[in-house]
């Protein structure tokens, strides 16, 4: 039996946190979700609007998640009746009588970016700090996901993005080199790397590959993935929500482009369409991306997070990483300073 590890000891930090697919979120569905221990509903209404409301109905504490429908452009509570609009207020009552003043649910900042439904979490209950960007999906699969349950915490997720000593010993890759600097802006962190596969692919020998990730605050990261010798370009996700103090549901997705060549893959393959074997590809290649993060799974469960820690030549820029986080943590934990939780380590 495993050593329970001790608390990671860091707050949840302000971000944009992804609920699921919009896909997922057709008008008239209803979602229940956890976010850093708030329970929440989600709902998308007759006319397309997606809302996001504290989950307990405030009139008599029912869940709006749990049996509650929606009725046009409001969410009707599974006990009496009382619907509520997207911005949380008491549209209605069953008893066709006056709207009592304080039946309003609060509502929490939501947004649609590229196909996916975030939700905005402020450790302070400050409003959002930054935008995520928008991304030309035009050619592109749609996302394919997996979802993993796990104990965790977003910063030290979004770590692995900068920890380039972690990709050889855990995943493998051969010739890791760093072909951009670290580069930091506002809410936005960039890397680039090359590195290559030793199993082949489609009868290809090692497979030569770039990745520039795009980290948006600590919920969401971007990976663009070029497989050069396949002419292959996937887009991959990765997408930690707090679920509580040490959980996370970590969502990862994939997308693959469909402007490929099916020739580059293999020669045999000249005659297939090129969207037909990207939808094949997609299908396949999110199965061997879950199996890629499994890997990091036993790390992040176990772990603990030194604030500072012995870093060493080849570990990559995560000095600079511990810096660039801080400014998701506008509120120190009681009793600590902010930079005692958040030493940067030797950056």
């Amino acid at each position: 039996m495993s050593p329970t590890p001790p608390a990671i000891g860091l707050p949840v930090p302000s971000s944009w946190y992804c609920l699921g697919l919009s896909a997922d979120l057709p008008p008239g569905a209803v979602w229940r979700r956890t976010l850093a221990g708030r329970e929440l509903v989600v709902f998308r209404t007759a006319s397309g609007r997606a809302a996001l409301l504290d989950a307990y109905c405030p009139h008599l504490g029912a869940d709006l998640g749990v049996g509650g429908r929606v009725e046009g452009e409001t969410l009707r509570c599974p006990f009496h009746g009382f619907c509520f609009d997207v911005d949380g207020a008491c549209a209605s009552t069953p008893y066709g009588r006056k709207v009592p003043p304080a039946a309003r649910s609060r509502a929490w900042p939501l947004v649609e970016r590229n196909g996916l439904v975030f939700a905005w979490y402020g450790t302070a209950g400050e409003s959002p700090a930054f935008e995520i960007a928008e991304t030309d999906t035009e050619g592109w699969t749609a996302w394919r996901e997996h979802v993993f349950d796990l104990r965790g915490h977003p910063q030290e997720i979004a770590e692995n993005s900068v920890d380039i000593g972690h990709f050889a010993a855990v995943h493998g890759y051969e010739d890791v080199v760093e072909r951009e600097p670290l580069r930091a802006e506002g809410a936005f962190l960039h890397a680039c790397y090359g590195f290559a596969r030793p199993r082949g692919f489609s009868g290809k020998g090692r497979l030569q590959a770039e990745i520039r990730i795009h980290q948006q605050g600590l919920g969401y990261a971007q990976v663009e993935v070029e497989v050069r010798n396949l002419g292959l370009r996937t887009r991959q996700l990765v997408l930690p929500m707090p679920v509580g103090p040490e959980r996370v549901l970590l969502r990862i997705a994939m997308a693959v482009d469909k402007r490929l060549r099916p020739k580059d893959i293999h020669p045999l393959l000249f005659w297939l369409p090129g969207g037909w074997l990207a939808e094949r590809i997609a299908n396949k290649g999110i199965v061997s991306y879950a199996e890629d993060v499994a890997q990091d799974l036993p790390i992040w469960q176990h772990k603990v997070h030194l604030p500072r820690p012995a870093l060493a030549d080849g570990d990559g820029p995560v000095g600079a990483y511990r810096k660039w986080v801080r400014q998701f943590y506008p509120v120190a934990q009681a009793g600590e300073s902010l930079g005692s939780v958040l030493a940067a380590g030797g950056g």
